[in-house]
């Protein structure tokens, strides 16, 4: 594990393993030692795996500019992993709000992601291609969307605890229903709400919800766009409560070069948790031609 101080502000990454470079991407309520507990391990037996906590998240610091919104995030990986690091190329995996960082990741910087593996994650809109399609999330979770995107101080001033932080965090995993139901212990729950007892980094984690709803919120435009031209393994868990019904399908049209959409029985939105075997197995298929000649 390391911390680097890019020109903007310090990220916390791990990296492990020998071969070709796999950076895995976090959700927004998480860290990547949280939601790739399952995951580092075994990958790094295959890739060298890069696993950053975004800006804002874990042991990386609040952007000094204020800005948390999904460009500063692909910045920040670029010049960690190509311009630090030295990767010309990576394969990128992410759901949640790592899924559109690595897709802005991969159209700002042409070429920089070989290939994708995208999974429940918001994706770009487009009226023509998506018609037909279930492409609003459920009425009855959009009640955090819109707080945290609209009145994040005022929600942050009313999380005044750690314990009352955490209680918060603690219902994405539980009543809120994103998981398929029993997919989180109570153990498991206190190991993932462990980093948001911190009000600043809670605070923080709201902004790519902010940048939704207000241009000051925003660096600069996402360059998030449909069709995106990267091959991309789709995955979904279907029990999610708050992602589009019809993601896998959605995905399908923004990703002409595409693999599945593959659904994952009794998965919701934590896939890197509730199907670690699957993604595991997943990326080392897609991933196969890049681990050849390793192998011989």
């Amino acid at each position: 594990m390391a911390t680097l101080m890019l020109p903007d502000t310090a990220i916390h990454y791990e990296e492990q393993g020998e071969g070709p470079p796999l950076l895995l991407l976090h959700g927004g309520l998480g860290t990547a030692l949280l939601h790739f507990h399952r995951e580092i391990p075994f990958f790094a037996q295959h890739y060298r795996v890069i696993a950053p906590d975004l800006r804002g998240f874990g042991d990386s610091e609040v952007g000094p500019d204020g800005f948390h919104d999904v460009p500063s995030h692909a910045r920040d990986l670029y010049a960690l992993v190509h311009d630090v690091l030295g990767h010309e190329r990576v394969v990128a995996v992410g759901g949640d709000l790592g899924g559109p960082v690595i897709q802005d990741l991969s159209l700002r910087y042409p070429g920089f992601v070989d290939r994708m593996v995208l999974f429940n994650s918001p994706l770009p809109y487009d009226r023509e291609l998506m018609a037909g399609l279930r492409t609003r999330s459920p009425r009855e979770a959009m009640d955090y969307y819109i707080r945290q995107g609209t009145d994040a101080d005022g929600l942050a001033a009313e999380l005044a605890t750690p314990e009352v932080r955490r209680r918060y965090i603690a219902t994405f995993y539980t009543s809120r229903f994103w998981a398929h139901p029993g997919a989180f212990t109570p153990e498991a729950v206190e190991f993932m709400t462990e980093p948001f007892a911190d009000g600043a980094k809670l605070r923080a984690s709201f902004g790519a919800y902010e940048a939704s709803f207000r241009e000051s919120a925003r660096s600069e435009p996402s360059a998030m766009a449909a069709p995106n031209p990267t091959r991309t393994l789709i995955l979904f868990g279907p029990s999610d409560h708050v992602i589009y019904p019809d993601f896998d399908l959605m995905a399908a049209r923004v990703f002409p070069e595409h693999a599945g959409p593959f659904l994952l029985r009794d998965c919701g939105h934590f896939v890197q948790w509730e199907a670690a075997h699957a993604l595991n197995s997943a990326v080392i298929a897609w991933c196969g031609d890049l681990l050849a000649g390793r192998r011989q």
